[in-house]
Formats: C-alpha cells, structure tokens, sequence
C-alpha cells in the first residue's frame, strides 16, 4: 500500500515538475492553473502518506511542501500566515529557560560531583574550538574557489548601515556570558547567561546539606520532566508552525531576488556538504557513533532547525533525543546549550563566506595574512550571539567595519538571509547533537559505554 501510494507521489510530483518547466522554457503552454493544481496534488498525496506513516517529521516535510507552493503561488496570503509559524516559535523559546534550568540542576546538584562540571567544560570547549577553526577554514576556502562575489552588481544604498554593530572585544564577551539579571537574561533569549546562572545555582545548592538540598532536587527534576512534556505538546504544532514560516518566506522573498545570489548560496550548501561529509562524519566515525541510529535520533530536531531558522526550536527536541540516544541528561544539558554559543558551525562557515564575498562584491583583494586575521577575529567576535536575532549577519558587519570594508555588499545578503540561514542553522544543531556523543565517549558515558 505504500509503496503505491509513493508511486503515486513520484508520478504526480514529477508530472508537476515536469510541466512548470515545459511551460517556462515556452515547449507547451497550459492553462496557468493547470501546474498549480498538479502541485498540490503530490503535496496532497504526500499528506496521505504522511497521515498513514503517523511520523511529525513526515508532516515537518508537508508543511515545508505546502508553505512553499503557497508562497510561490499567492504570496499576499503567504504573508498573512505568518502568525502560525511565530506562535509556534513564542512556544518553543517559552520551554528554554525552564528546561536548561531543571536539567542542569538536576544534573550537578543531583551528583554533586563538581569537578566533572570541571571536565565537561574543558572538554567541550577544546572540541567547539578545534571544530570552529576546520569551518572557518572551510568557508574561507570555499569562497575563494567559487569567487561568487565578483561580478556583481550592488544595489544602491538607502537609509544607511541595515545595522549598527560593534565589535566584540575579548573583555565584552567575557562579560556577556555572566547574566546581571536573570529575568533580563531569559527575556532576551541568552542561552549563555541561563546556562552560567543554572550552573551556579546547581553548584551552589551541591554544597548545601542533604536536608535542604532535597527538596530543590525534586522540584528541579519535576520541572525538567513536566517541561520535555511540555515539548511534546507544542511539537504536535510544528508542521503549522513550519507552514506558517515556510509560506511567508517564500511569499515574501519571492524567486526573482534570488537570482544573482544562487552562487553564492549553492558555494554555502556545497561547503556545508563538505563539512558534514568531510569533518563531521570522520568525527562520527572515529568515536564508534552508531549512524543508523544516530541519523534517525537528530533527523527531527535538524528538519525543525532547517525550516524555522531557529536553534532555539530545535533545542527541546534534540536535547530528548540525544537523552534517549545514550547520552546522559547532565552532558547533554551542558553540551547542547554550550555549543549554541560556541559550537555554530553552520554560522561560521557562512560568517567566513559573507566576509569575503563583500570584499569580492567590492572589488578589494585580500592576502592570504589578511584573511586569516580575519579568520581569528570571526573565531573570538561569533561567540556568545546565540540569542540574537539574525546574528551571524550582525558578526558580519561588525567584522566589515573592522577592516573598513564597504557596507554596500551586505544589503545583498539580506535577500538570501533566511534560506542560508535555513542551512546554517540546521548544521548548527547536527554539529552539536554529535559533540554530545563526542563528549560523553570522553568522559566514558556514552549509554554506560556500552554497558561495559
């Protein structure tokens, strides 16, 4: 029964696809609303699929499907579904703080074993830099090969810098990691500062005698509990959510603006394809990182990540699933939050291509020692952004107007910003999903190591 019914999807989708392009290059000319039609019958017979298999992330890729063909199709109501898809994100960013809080709580004060604390930091921290410094390299490399900035045109500048940005310096981002109000901190979406505040607090109520630790202890444990409950409640909206974004994005941007930029996107998804097989999988490999089952655990939490742009969104999932894969509560809970601030792979490696495609798009040549400053500076100036919204472009300009490049380029940027970011940021949370195993095998945890 399935396999008719893919059967049908395949004929149908190819069908569609086959006229819309027959129809563009003028072979036949059907009535417009004959591809529109074909379309959304393979979206159609891949919801029935969808509703038979019983899978979220089957649905995740119907919404995709529907938001997109809805954007492309009727982009003023594309536009005015965009509420489903920030209702869904106002959900999920709601579960952050509460669930990093209960789990890290638990996971320290319910050992009270600091000097592990100690461990994971080091570690994590060695393994997000030696990452960092391979995907920076990477997209310095991959931009220099496809030159995708020469040659273009820029459009011309109105109302200024789409940004005031400020570099970071060393001693900024050292103070932004400590939160001088945690309300503020969870307001603003500080991933960094709950996670030094929760892991104080944890540190803090380990020293305190068993009596008055317990009670604490329970009310952490049953808060990190009701909170992945929580998430399993707002993920039954995430293909409304997903559709909801999918459709304004599409609707909004259109496919015209994209052109002139497609190289530039293609050399983004080609260096991250590079970075996934090339440095990612090897990792896998050499920690004994069962794929089969790892790709299985991460494939939700990466698809929610790809199609809402959003770590955040991602994060209750792939904390649950990185749990049920293995790693302990404690590991991922440090881990996975850690890593949001200085594990972004994706982010880097499209840092390290926008950098250099506005100096391409500006006519200016840059030497190999001027670009591996630049290198160092993204290295340092990228860290601690979790919470910001569009950050990487923010890191961006603020590394142009370091080196006193021309702003003019980044307002291309803009046009493509949420599919790159799509791609960023799904790599982003595959990344950290595999430094939770890494680091597990290290500290010799991983699912007791095998139960020894």
């Amino acid at each position: 029964m399935k396999n008719s019914i893919l059967a049908a999807m395949v004929v149908a989708a190819t069908v569609a696809i086959a006229v819309s392009l027959l129809d563009g290059w003028g072979v036949v000319s059907p009535p417009e609303v004959v591809p529109v039609i074909l379309r959304w019958v393979a979206i159609a017979l891949l919801a029935w699929y969808a509703g038979l298999k019983r899978s979220l992330t089957a649905w995740i890729v119907v919404g995709l499907a529907a938001g997109a063909e809805l954007g492309h199709d009727w982009p003023s109501m594309a536009e005015r579904v965009q509420f489903l898809g920030t209702i869904f994100l106002r959900l999920i960013k709601v579960i952050i703080a509460p669930l990093l809080f209960g789990t890290l709580v638990v996971g320290i004060a319910g050992h009270a074993d600091l000097r592990k604390v100690g461990r994971l930091g080091i570690k994590s921290l060695i393994y997000f830099e030696i990452v960092s410094v391979i995907t920076l390299v990477i997209g310095f490399a991959a931009i220099n090969i496809s030159r995708a900035g020469e040659g273009v045109h820029l459009p011309p500048v109105a109302g200024g810098a789409p940004l005031a940005a400020v570099p970071h310096s060393a001693a900024q981002l050292i103070t932004d990691i400590f939160p001088e109000n945690i309300a503020k901190s969870v307001a603003e979406g500080q991933v960094l500062q709950v996670v030094v505040f929760s892991l104080l607090f944890a540190m803090a109520l380990a020293l305190v005698p068993e009596a008055k630790r317990r009670p604490m202890l329970a009310f952490a444990e049953s808060l990190s509990e009701t909170m992945f409950k929580f998430t399993n409640l707002v993920m039954y909206a995430a293909p409304i959510g997903v559709f909801g974004a999918i459709a304004y994005t599409v609707g909004h941007l259109g496919l015209g603006v994209l052109l002139p930029l497609l190289k530039l996107l293609a050399t983004m998804y080609v260096a991250l394809f590079v970075f996934i097989v090339g440095v990612l999988l090897p990792i896998a490999l050499l920690v004994k990182t069962p794929l089969k089952e790892f790709l299985r655990a991460v494939t939700e939490p990466v698809t929610i990540a790809f199609a809402t742009a959003s770590s955040e969104a991602a994060l209750p999932r792939a904390m649950e699933e990185m749990e049920a894969f293995g790693v302990r509560r404690e590991t991922v809970a440090f881990v996975l939050p850690t890593g949001y601030s200085f594990n972004l792979g994706g982010s880097s490696l499209y840092q390290a291509l926008a950098l250099i495609f506005v100096a391409q798009a500006a006519g200016i040549h840059l030497t190999i020692g001027q670009q591996t400053v630049m290198m160092l500076t993204l290295l340092i100036s990228s860290k601690g952004t979790a919470g910001v919204a569009r950050a990487s472009l923010v890191i961006v300009l603020a590394a142009a107007a370091s080196f006193h490049l021309p702003t003019e380029p980044l307002f291309l940027l803009f046009g493509i910003d949420q599919l790159m970011d799509m791609g960023r940021t799904a790599v982003n949370v595959l990344g950290n999903c595999l430094a939770c195993v890494v680091v597990a095998r290290w500290e010799g945890e991983f699912r007791t190591e095998e139960a020894h």
